[in-house]
């Protein structure tokens, strides 16, 4: 028996609103009121940190019974899926990186959705003008939804470093659906949200919306339909999905959407196939690397830009010691290597099976070094900025050139994250989706899970006219996602993981809180905690209302920071990404860091707490 941490695989699983409570497990009836919830925990044996109470008691409990970090990732993310459903479930994908105690190696999975075979570069085009269609028509369509990865990825999770089979980690997630959860605040007001659009949709009313109105605060919210689901799943495996019955359902609801009798909605078919299903391949990795501070970082490579681009800035921060010039300057620095990764994240990571993402030249110290020279301590940049080339010559000062770059493409705000480790000493971080919340709105009649809209992660048309862009969509194509679930080693030991929802803002929420934690000396809850700004090549930086009340917020405007409210991502609240996270002491001592206020606030649960 093994015991390795690919754990993070199990947290895209199912999403679904924390409505009732689990089961006890002892009668096998529910709770009487959903799990307690603390945002940071530390103790031994292992730990457990997402966004929700339900689910990281899931994965705590697979702990206590033996399991590794894998084994409670996947228990996790299943029950995520079954409480927070408009963030993940198994009709999306995500990234899952593992750090394996036995041989200290870290080692990832590229679970990302994919285009389907007759997917065309210019599918998001209009064939009568040439012209982007409009993005809410993408969305809300069979047209946007890739092929999921989330359940191969679970399954390839277990099977190489697991200890338990599929069917065991689904358990906790499948008895929740069946009986139910208490629903709260934030599963009500995320279903106002989406109200409009999900009335467009017979069989994502007819579930979420019970009897024609929004679920009720305290009442329990029940998911028999994706109980089946998941049951179906534990017998069969990922099978299941790619190529089996779940998989027919969700091509048939991709071809034809299940639009509701009297909606105007126009609803495109999407081109989804079984064959595309039975060919999808959730993808091993080689992890970004990167060194900071004397720590290394590692986290995910593309088709993901998250780990290209955190680590680009803090190589570019690496050249500047930010605890020396006070917090507005160590902010302003901030800001502008975000910035300037973000340039060259647009222009060239995509794909790499269709596309020559210069990863290595992109995470190299000597480019970050050209790039850095771009930063006045006394100006902000003006964006959007021009990419530098991680190709060309270092110390020739093509880095310096700042020109004038293309605009940010679109990528929904929405996912969830979590991070698990255990007694043995591995580690997960786990980032799953099914893009924006709410995903495209459509579900999957009697499955009980909504599809994913990530094939809007593509961009539309070329970014620039004339110039390569490695983001268009594609057969058999991952669009190039933000989500950075990162892992912080000092001495080949485990010293953080960490990461966030958020789309874009995913990257410099966990740069933000990195900087936070080993730059600014704050703990990792005050880093949690702390208020966010994100600045992503664009004129505009986003801030959280703390912030834009901070004295940090004129000082950085002096310097030509011009700062906008954050838009409401999750909840109708202006918040910037939703960090779980680990840190790692001596001895196995290990704490648990969820958000205290975002999105609710999370849930940080430890194996035997200290208190």
């Amino acid at each position: 028996m093994r015991h390795s941490a690919g754990a993070a695989a199990c947290a895209a699983a199912l999403l679904l609103p924390v409505l009732s409570p689990p089961a006890s497990a002892d009668t096998g009836r529910p709770e009487a009121s959903p799990p307690a919830k603390q945002a940071v925990a530390t103790g031994s044996g292992g730990a457990v940190s997402s966004v929700n109470p339900y689910a990281s008691q899931a994965g705590l409990d697979v702990l206590r019974k033996g399991g590794n970090a894998v084994d409670a990732a996947v228990a996790t993310a299943a029950a995520l899926g079954v409480v927070e459903p408009y963030s993940a479930g198994i009709g999306g994908g995500g990234y899952f990186v593992y750090y394996d105690a036995a041989s200290r190696t870290v080692k990832t999975i590229d679970g990302r959705e994919t285009g389907p075979a007759r997917m065309r570069p210019d599918a998001f085009r209009d064939p009568a003008t040439g012209k982007p269609l409009p993005f809410d028509e993408v969305v809300n369509s069979g047209l946007s939804v890739g092929v999921p990865g989330t359940p191969a990825t679970w399954q390839k999770a277990l099977d190489d470093w697991g200890t338990v089979p599929l069917r065991q980690a689904l358990r906790p997630a499948t008895r929740i659906a069946e009986q139910g959860f208490v629903v709260n605040d934030e599963f009500r007001a995320q279903t106002a949200m989406n109200e409009k659009r999900f009335r467009d949709f017979s069989s994502t009313a007819e579930l979420f919306l019970p009897g024609g109105e929004l679920p009720v605060v305290g009442s329990r919210f029940r998911n028999p339909d994706l109980a089946r689901t998941y049951r179906q799943l534990a017998h069969e495996g990922a099978g299941a999905m790619n190529g089996g019955a779940v998989g027919r359902d969700v091509v048939r609801t991709v071809q034809h959407p299940p639009v509701a009798e009297g909606s105007t909605r126009h609803v495109r078919p999407g081109s989804m196939e079984l064959s595309d299903l039975a060919d999808y391949r959730a993808i091993p990795r080689t992890p970004t690397h990167t060194t900071y501070r004397g720590s290394d970082v590692y986290s995910m490579a593309p088709s993901s830009s998250g780990g290209t681009t955190v680590g680009e800035a803090l190589n570019i921060l690496e050249n500047y010691d930010l605890s020396a010039g006070g917090r507005t300057q160590a902010l302003h620095h901030y800001l502008e290597a975000s910035r300037i990764a973000f340039a060259d994240r647009n222009r060239w990571v995509g794909d790499p099976a269709f596309s020559d993402v210069p990863t290595a030249g992109l995470l190299s110290k000597e480019f970050a070094k050209d790039r850095a020279c771009l930063i006045r301590p006394d100006k902000a940049l003006t964006s959007p900025l021009a990419p530098g080339d991680p190709r060309a010559p270092h110390g020739s000062g093509q880095g310096c050139v700042r020109g004038t770059g293309a605009q940010e493409p679109h990528e929904g705000p929405s996912t969830t994250h979590l991070v698990a480790s255990d007694r043995w000493g591995n580690v997960v971080s786990y980032t799953l989706t099914i893009e924006q919340t709410g995903g495209s709105a459509i579900t999957v009649p009697g499955r009980g899970f909504l599809l994913n809209n990530e094939l809007s992660d593509f961009d539309f048309a070329p970014l620039t006219p004339g110039v390569p862009d490695p983001n268009l969509p594609g057969p058999g194509k991952r669009p190039r996602s933000s989500m950075s679930p990162t892992i912080v080693l000092r001495d080949g030991e485990p010293q953080f993981a960490v990461g966030s929802p958020g789309g874009a803002t995913i990257i410099t929420t966990v740069l933000q809180t990195l900087v936070d934690r080993i730059d600014l000396g704050m703990s990792l809850p005050e880093a949690v905690a702390a208020p966010r700004i994100s600045q992503r090549n664009r004129a505009t930086t986003e801030a959280e209302p703390a912030f834009l009340d901070s004295p940090q917020a004129p000082a950085l405007e002096a310097l030509g920071h011009h700062f906008v409210l954050a838009p409401e991502a999750f909840t109708p609240s202006p918040e910037i990404g939703a960090v779980a996270a680990l840190e790692f002491g001596p001895h196995g001592s290990v704490t648990a860091v969820a958000e205290p206020e975002r999105r609710g606030g999370g849930s940080a649960m430890v194996v035997r707490e200290q208190r």
